[in-house]
């Protein structure tokens, strides 16, 4: 095993003081929590976000779920530990046993859930999202997902009102010290080190959470006498971001991924975001994988092994991964985008594999979860087992499906501009599904349209089979309806 650093990152770990707190943090805070989302809390600090709400999101969190144990972490953020403190704060007080991860990824926390059975999971984190923000993502026991429907609008309620019931003694903070050696198993488990041949690996981390973890699986790897060696970019964590908060998803975030691959002469690349729950690949020219045609390749990878496996998919992009699944044998299972939704969508069809084209793949194995370690390693498993490049993996696939990748607007009336798309197309649709905002397919070419979950975005896909143009004057032809004198495209 090899590991080389690309550069000297700094090492600076996220701050281990309190906060320093604006003046708003301390007075005339809103009844009204703003910070809870579609299936996770997050929000900008001092504005929606501050120690004392998150004392209270805890404290209402071990309430509504009768917790007695509680799975704990945060991410390298600048503000986490002071609210992994606030949060440890709130548990106490429920009278709870936390079960200290410290500095981890959202991925070893969903797994701790399930390792040592708690009755839940809280880690702190805002992801990819603005440096100026932070936010909680909390999990029922066995890492089940946490909606609003079955216990996060409780949750809320409870944490605006302050109705607590009296504090509870007995609550106690305790180490998990063999947690991070439990989640590498895990991880490493879902792959097969026979079939691994020699690669070169570029690894950016982008100074988020994700470095010392790619670390210990590094040396599990190595162990294992897996044939791999990795150069490391950007790795050391540092909440200040100096370069850039990582979300390798946004194109201008992906350059120094894609030119560090090309100058390294790695066979393929890895970037995370903050918390590496998403991962993103880059084959050897630099070129960015787009997420619909690396779910594919994730489908292959099981449906090889066996070719009656479900495999859950998101609606926005669909033709290539039903493609894959029908020529095994397999089922493809749609499901809305969102990872509560998904992670249901697993457990109900006891799929072994699911992804959405945003980068959040899900593995039945690693609890119904999400990872962003995962995906890399069976990536690098197929490249073994089939001897091939991973740009030679994904060439084919996006001839035979081209796609656009997904679109983002600001428009000013969000339904009105949907309206809009539907009156003009849907006398020509041969078929409509509203599953997940509202997919159209037109026979040569199919388009979805959705308000996303976390964002005040209008987002649009359009995927074809085999003629690229199509897929341009699909484009073309939908952004002239959903465009409007108030529509900005981001």
């Amino acid at each position: 095993m090899v590991i080389a650093r690309a550069q000297t990152d700094l090492g600076r770990t996220a701050t281990t003081g309190p906060l320093r707190h604006s003046p708003k943090q301390t007075e005339n805070w809103m009844t009204a929590l703003t910070c809870f989302k579609a299936y996770d809390v997050r929000g900008r600090l001092w504005e929606e976000l501050n120690e004392d709400i998150v004392r209270r999101i805890a404290r209402a969190f071990a309430e509504v779920l009768g917790a007695g144990r509680v799975a704990v972490g945060y991410d390298c953020r600048a503000s986490s530990f002071a609210l992994f403190s606030a949060v440890k704060k709130g548990l106490l007080q429920a009278g709870v046993e936390v079960l200290d991860l410290g500095l981890c990824g959202t991925e070893e926390m969903y797994h701790a859930t399930a390792y040592f059975e708690t009755d839940g999971g809280i880690q702190v984190t805002a992801s990819h999202n603005p440096i100026d923000y932070n936010g909680l993502k909390m999990v029922r026991a066995g890492a089940a997902p946490l909606s609003l429907e079955n216990g996060l609008d409780s949750i809320r309620a409870l944490a605006e009102s302050q109705a607590f019931a009296p504090e509870k003694p007995g609550g106690e903070i305790r180490p998990a010290r063999a947690a991070r050696g439990a989640y590498v198993n895990a991880v490493l488990s879902q792959i097969k080190p026979k079939m691994m041949r020699p690669l070169k690996i570029l690894v950016n981390a982008g100074n988020g959470t994700a470095g010392p973890t790619f670390d210990a699986i590094a040396r599990g790897l190595a162990k294992r006498q897996v044939p791999l060696s990795f150069i490391c970019l950007h790795h050391d964590p540092d909440g200040s971001f100096p370069n850039g908060v990582p979300n390798p998803i946004l194109p201008e975030n992906q350059t120094a991924t894609s030119n560090a691959v090309v100058a390294t002469g790695a066979d393929f690349g890895v970037a995370w975001d903050g918390d590496f729950d998403r991962c993103f690949l880059f084959d050897h020219r630099g070129h960015f994988v787009p997420g619909e045609y690396l779910v594919g390749l994730l489908a292959a990878v099981y449906l090889e092994k066996n070719s009656r496996d479900r495999i859950v998919h998101d609606t926005r992009v669909i033709w290539n991964m039903q493609d894959i699944a029908a020529a095994s044998g397999g089922l493809a299972v749609p499901a809305r985008s969102g990872h509560s939704f998904m992670k249901q969508a697993l457990r109900d069809s006891d799929a072994v594999y699911g992804g959405e084209i945003s980068a959040h793949h899900y593995f039945r194995d690693f609890a119904y979860c999400d990872s962003g370690m995962i995906p890399w390693l069976l990536i690098a498993e197929l490249m073994g087992r089939r001897g091939q490049s991973l740009a030679d993996l994904v060439a084919g696939r996006i001839t035979a499906f081209p796609s656009s990748g997904e679109i983002n607007f600001r428009v000013a009336d969000a339904q009105a501009a949907v309206s809009r798309v539907l009156a003009a197309l849907e006398p020509e649709a041969k078929s409509r599904d509203n599953m997940d905002g509202v997919s159209l397919d037109m026979g040569t070419w199919r388009l979805n349209l959705r308000q996303s979950n976390t964002e005040p975005l209008l987002r649009l896909n359009v995927e074809a089979r085999g003629d690229s143009a199509l897929v341009v004057a699909g484009v073309a032809r939908v952004r002239g309806l959903i465009e409007d004198r108030a529509a900005v495209d981001v």
